[in-house]
């Protein structure tokens, strides 16, 4: 059983690389289901079919969903909805408030990966393939096992208090049903999938970005995240390459677009406009391929023509996995990772093979400035890091540890 979640900024083509990634495992033999987790559903537009609340066949071996976020709200926690609900209607709360503030945040998503997490426990797909909401949202959900855990297991404690302490009172207001019922189960299952969604085997995160400034900073905050969650990320998918821009191999000859680090060859357009267009993603290429290492870079190019229905997204499928299977995994261990000494934090970044030379640091905000030698890279801090400035930095073995000492010191 394989889950792969494609995520990324609102646009950039992750409906339809997640479409076109299930129509090729469906392909090659696996039961598959793609499904999308995104309030605003355009999976149905790519594949240019219907789809329900429930799984639909698409074309042999491929299984089409797009979740109905409130119904499954309403299945999971309908009950507990109304009996918090009539609480703060009781404290004076008007009816449409309580209802709003009765939803723990981040309660949609929690369920939608619940649902997709059923599918797993029953085996019902060999590959789920899930076209997940824009990374904002992304992150909230991919936090919420955890957060979802620290709430319920507050609120059943509140919740043993208040029956001690109003006995009847909540039998009459609820006198059908014991609201608390469930609330454990809907913890041990949220644990459940905690252990599914961190574990490289079975799940796998991939970040869907353009070659564009703004996306590709999202697309980096996203890896960062993913990886301060423990969400195994394995590879990024570059959309929307524009005819000429390519990753520069060896012995080629043609304009490059320069960065720190590396080139990427273009064959430049006659067309002014085009041209400028070619310059800038070439240098954003160079980026990609700097501050996404040491994750595996799949790359897709700009087409003419929409990619909806099903030649299309196989025709899309060919030019990011080959021949290849999208459901293999394409890298095992950690992007980066946050390491605890003491009160201090030490960020560990693998970095590409560079001569060693003297590390400069320079911290603007959330963005750390890493530069060694002619090697430059951009690296978007989590909270935790932000809040600190770095002291020092060495690099061997091919990892940067760089130390974050507590503000105190």
């Amino acid at each position: 059983m394989r889950i792969l979640l494609y995520l990324g900024k609102g646009g950039v083509g992750k409906t339809t690389t997640a479409a076109a990634t299930a129509l090729r495992c469906a392909q090659i033999g696996y039961r598959t289901l793609v499904v999308s987790t995104d309030i605003a559903h355009s999976l149905a537009d790519s594949l240019d079919r219907p789809l329900q609340s429930e799984p639909t066949e698409v074309t042999s071996n491929l299984f089409a969903q797009e979740i109905n976020v409130l119904d499954e709200v309403r299945k999971n926690w309908g009950a507990m909805q109304g009996y918090m609900g009539k609480i703060l209607r009781k404290q004076g709360v008007s009816k449409t408030v309580a209802e709003e503030m009765a939803i723990i945040p981040g309660m949609e998503e929690i369920f939608s990966l619940l649902h997709i997490y059923r599918y797993a426990a029953r085996r019902e797909f060999d590959r789920v393939i899930v076209d997940a909401a824009p990374t904002g949202e992304s992150m909230r959900l991919l936090a919420m096992p955890e957060s979802f855990q620290w709430y319920v297991e507050r609120f059943l404690g509140w919740g043993e208090t208040a029956m001690r302490l109003t006995g009847g009172l909540l039998r009459r207001l609820m006198p059908e049903q014991d609201a608390l019922a469930g609330l454990p189960k809907l913890v041990d299952d949220v644990k459940a999938l905690q252990e599914v969604l961190s574990d490289p085997q079975t799940t796998s995160y991939r970040v869907v970005i353009n070659p564009e400034k703004m996306v590709i900073k999202e697309g980096a905050r996203a890896v960062t995240y993913l990886s301060l969650f423990g969400c195994p990320v394995d590879a990024v998918v570059v959309n929307r390459i524009l005819p000429g821009v390519r990753a520069q191999a060896d012995g080629e000859d043609g304009e490059t677009g320069q960065g720190a680090g590396g080139t990427c060859l273009f064959a430049p357009s006659s067309d002014p406009y085009l041209r400028q267009l070619q310059e800038h993603q070439a240098r954003y290429l160079v980026e990609i391929e700097r501050d996404f290492y040491p994750l595996p870079i799949l790359y897709s190019s700009w087409r003419s023509e929409e990619v909806v229905g099903l030649a299309p997204l196989r025709s899309l499928a060919d030019e990011l996995y080959g021949q290849g299977d999208p459901g293999e995994v394409m890298f095992v261990g950690q992007a980066q990772e946050i390491e605890e000494q003491g009160d201090d934090f030490i960020l560990k970044l693998p970095l590409p093979h560079i001569e060693l030379d003297k590390i400069r640091l320079t911290k603007r905000g959330d963005e750390l400035f890493i530069s060694i030698g002619n090697f430059k890279r951009e690296y978007l801090l989590p909270a935790i890091l932000a809040q600190r400035d770095a002291s020092n930095a060495v690099f061997t073995g091919g990892i940067l540890r760089i130390r974050f000492p507590c503000s105190s010191q």
